[in-house]
C-alpha cells in the first residue's frame, strides 16, 4: 500500500489515487453534505467547499489546500487577520486566458500571514474564491514562533487530513520542484525524493515559494516527525514535520 501511495504523488501533482483519496474525505472543492450549493450569497451562486491548511516556512506561512487543475493553481490576494481571530483569505484565479489542464487533483496555495498570528495557536481560517468559500481550523504547535523574515528553506507541516503534509521549497517560479516519491523509513521518519530540473532547461534567476503534497502512510499520532528531501542537485536536507498528524481523520 505504501508503494502505491508514494508512486501517486509523482509528476506534476497527484494521481487519481490521492485524489480520490481526499475527495473521499471531504477535502478540496467539494460541496459541504451540509450545505446548498445553489445558495444564494449577496445575489450570487457559492459552493461551499472544504480546504485544508498546514503551518509552513516555521509558521510565517500556511498552505491551504483546495482541488482543481494542477496547472492553475490560485494564489493568494487579500489575507487579513480579522478582530474575532478569523484569518480571511481570497483566492484569485489564474486569468481567463490562461490554459488549464483538465485534471481534478489537490493542490496547494502557500499563503504569507499578517502580523499578529500566533503559530502555537489555533487559528481559524475562512477561505473565499470565484463563486465558493470554505473553513478550516489549523491547529496550534505548541512552542512554534516566528522569528525574523523567512530564510527561504525547505519546511513541511501536516494537513488536517490523515496522512498528507504540505512540503515548500523554494526556487526558480518558472522551474519549480515536485516530489516524485515519499518513503516512511522508521517510526517518525519519511524520506521524499525531488524531481531536480533538467540541465538544458531555462530558468528565471527569481526565489519563489513552491507548496506541494506529500503523503506517508502509517504516522498517525506520531509526534516530532523528521522528513528527509533528497534530490541530485543538491546534498540532503533534513527537517521537522510541523503539527501532528491527525489520527482522528481517515483517508479515504
Amino acid at each position: 500500500m505504501a508503494s502505491r501511495a508514494l508512486r501517486a504523488l509523482a509528476t506534476l501533482g497527484f494521481t487519481a489515487l490521492v485524489a480520490a483519496s481526499l475527495t473521499g474525505c471531504a477535502t478540496g472543492s467539494l460541496v459541504d453534505a451540509g450545505s446548498n450549493p445553489d445558495e444564494i450569497d449577496d445575489g450570487e451562486n457559492t459552493e461551499q467547499i472544504m480546504v485544508e491548511a498546514a503551518w509552513i516556512d516555521g509558521g510565517r506561512m500556511i498552505g491551504i489546500v483546495t482541488e482543481g487543475s494542477s496547472t492553475c493553481v490560485p494564489t493568494a490576494g487579500d489575507v487579513t487577520l480579522e478582530k474575532d481571530g478569523v484569518l480571511a483569505v481570497t483566492l484569485e484565479e489564474p486569468s481567463d486566458d490562461t490554459p488549464c489542464t483538465m485534471d481534478y487533483v489537490p493542490r496547494v496555495t502557500p499563503v504569507q500571514l499578517p502580523d499578529g498570528v500566533d503559530p502555537s495557536k489555533d487559528l481559524a481560517i475562512a477561505v473565499t474564491g470565484a463563486g465558493y468559500d470554505g473553513s478550516v481550523d489549523l491547529a496550534g504547535v505548541e512552542g512554534l514562533t516566528v522569528d525574523g523574515p523567512s530564510d527561504m528553506t525547505p519546511s513541511a507541516g501536516w494537513t488536517n487530513v490523515n496522512g498528507t503534509f504540505v512540503v515548500l521549497l523554494w526556487g526558480s517560479s518558472t522551474c519549480p520542484e515536485y516530489i516524485t516519491s515519499t518513503e516512511v523509513t522508521a517510526d517518525a521518519a519519511v524520506t521524499a525524493s525531488l524531481s531536480g530540473i533538467p540541465a538544458d532547461k531555462a530558468c528565471t534567476a527569481d526565489m519563489a515559494p513552491n507548496a506541494v503534497l506529500a503523503y506517508a502512510d502509517g504516522l498517525s499520532g506520531v509526534p516530532d516527525v523528521e522528513l528527509t528531501l533528497t534530490s541530485t542537485m543538491a546534498d540532503d536536507v533534513v527537517i521537522p514535520i510541523l503539527g501532528v498528524n491527525d489520527p482522528t481523520v481517515p483517508l479515504g
